[in-house]
Formats: C-alpha cells, sequence, structure tokens
C-alpha cells in the first residue's frame, strides 16, 4: 500500500523534538517571568501598605501625645479660632483653657456643617469672615493667594473681622504633623505678636508649593514676619497644640469635612458656586 507521507527521517525526528524543548524552554522561562513579575508587584504592594501603617503610626502616636486640654492665644475663641480684628490685631480672648474631653462628639456629623459659635455681627458692626483652613492644604494656599490681600485691606478698612480655624484635618498625611505644628505656630504668633499675624499667614500658606517645614523653620518665618523671637520657644514646645487639637476635633464633631471651608455672616459659601468677595460684600451692604 502506498502512501503520499513518509515516515520523517531520524534527523527531522530530531529537529522536531529540539524545536519542542526549545518551545517548553521559552514557555517555561516566561512563566518564570511572570512568576516574578507578580512577587515583585506583591511585595511592593506589602511595601506600600507597610510605609502606610508606619506613617499612620507615627502620626497617631505624635498626637497621642499632646494633651487633651492646654492654654487659648490671644484672639482664641471658644471653637479654637484666632478672631482677627483688623490688620494688626487680634481680640481679647474669650476663654483661658480648652479641653477636648468636654466636647461631645454627635452620634452622626451634621451635614450640612454647623459650626460652633459662629460670631455675627449686629447691625452697624463690621461683619465676621470665619475660615477654616488647613497649612498643609493646596485649595487654602489657592484661597490665600487670590483672596488674602482684600481679606487685609477689609480689616484695615474696618469692614470686616476674621476668624481663623487653623486645622489639623491633614496630619493624617503627614509623619511630622504639619499641619498641627504650623497651626500651633500660628497660634503662638497671634498670642506674642499679634501685629506679624497676617504677614506670617502670608507667608507661610505662600511657602506651600516648597514642602513642609521643621518647627525651627516655622519660627525663623515668622520671626522674619515681624514676631518676636521668643515665639520660637513658643512653637518648638507646642504651647498651643491642646488648642489645635481641640479646633480640629470640634470641627469635625460639627461636620466641617473639608478646607477651606467659609463662613460669612454665619452661613456657609460655596466656593464652587458662588464668588467669595460678592458674598462678602452683599452681606456688608446687608448689615448696614
Amino acid at each position: 500500500m502506498s502512501t503520499n507521507n513518509p515516515r520523517p527521517s531520524k534527523a527531522e525526528r530530531t529537529a522536531s523534538a529540539r524545536e519542542k524543548a526549545a518551545q517548553m524552554r521559552a514557555a517555561q522561562e516566561a512563566a518564570a517571568k511572570r512568576k516574578s513579575l507578580f512577587v515583585k508587584l506583591g511585595v511592593l504592594a506589602a511595601v506600600i501598605v507597610v510605609i502606610a501603617l508606619v506613617v499612620t503610626l507615627i502620626v497617631q502616636n505624635n498626637n497621642a501625645k499632646i494633651e487633651d486640654s492646654g492654654a487659648v492665644p490671644q484672639g482664641g475663641t471658644a471653637a479654637g479660632g484666632i478672631m482677627v480684628t483688623s490688620a494688626d490685631t487680634v481680640a481679647e480672648k474669650t476663654i483661658d483653657k480648652v479641653d477636648i474631653k468636654k466636647l461631645e462628639a454627635p452620634d452622626e456629623a451634621p451635614a450640612p456643617a454647623t459650626p460652633r459659635d459662629l460670631t455675627v455681627a449686629e447691625k452697624g458692626e463690621p461683619i465676621n469672615i470665619a475660615l477654616y483652613v488647613d497649612v498643609n492644604c493646596v485649595h487654602c494656599a489657592d484661597f490665600e493667594a487670590t483672596y488674602g490681600d482684600q481679606m487685609q485691606q477689609w480689616l484695615a478698612d474696618g469692614k470686616v473681622t476674621i476668624e481663623y480655624r487653623n486645622v489639623g484635618y491633614l496630619d493624617r498625611g503627614s509623619a511630622t504633623n504639619f499641619s498641627s505644628r504650623a497651626a500651633n505656630a500660628l497660634a503662638c504668633v497671634a498670642d506674642e505678636s499679634p501685629a506679624a499675624y497676617l504677614g506670617f499667614v502670608k507667608a507661610l500658606w505662600g511657602h506651600y508649593p516648597e514642602g513642609e517645614m521643621k518647627n525651627a523653620e516655622l519660627a525663623d518665618m515668622a520671626i522674619q514676619n515681624g514676631a518676636a523671637e521668643s515665639v520660637a520657644d513658643c512653637i518648638d514646645d507646642d504651647k498651643f497644640r491642646p488648642f489645635v487639637k481641640y479646633a480640629t476635633t470640634a470641627g469635625q464633631y460639627d461636620g466641617v469635612a473639608g478646607t477651606p471651608s467659609i463662613f460669612v455672616q454665619g452661613k456657609e459659601v460655596d466656593l464652587a458656586k458662588q464668588d467669595f468677595p460678592t458674598a462678602v460684600e452683599e452681606a456688608m451692604a446687608a448689615n448696614k
């Protein structure tokens, strides 16, 4: 019986076997590379999780060292704010001490936010602007760059008072608690050198693109903007960190979810829908 497919020769069989073996080796090598890549990705993911956990623990540990009660700076309010009354003055503090343990945690944070102790000026008086701001917040830096000079002019003209509620919301993303440390520095300047407060505010948020600072750098910046040299000890001693911790906790309890959050005469200004200067000018007109 004849056939059109003669049996492969020994040389052909050997070549075919070699080709199959090469294909198997290539497949095994590819599988090994994929496995190695998956292992590396898994290790990388684990490292990222560990780093995030370490950062979180550092932040929590640093905050845990801060007392729940403490002193209040000049200009301090019962909500943890600093009331600025002119371009170079702050108000008398309304309380001498804050204590987080006296804050009552709600079952659920209110929505919309209902900040405590908002100042609403009486007819004929300068209207009040309350700002929830975080030094490590890019949108707060943008807000200050856009409206800081205008707010200072309103203050100089006697048209407004401004309460800065400097919070540490973004400590969660900083291993050094920069938000709270910088807020403490602001409180130190308000307490010891109120005339330098607004200049320090402008410099501090203007520094945002350059990143976080050490306490010594915060002190240097404050002094360069007119604060007394004694402010360095106040900053380094975390003198008003309990005050910042109190302001942060109170803001969270009151449903203030982010920064900047702006309130004019007790009413929130939605920056996504409202023009801030227009909202202020309308409030001024309504309060005459």
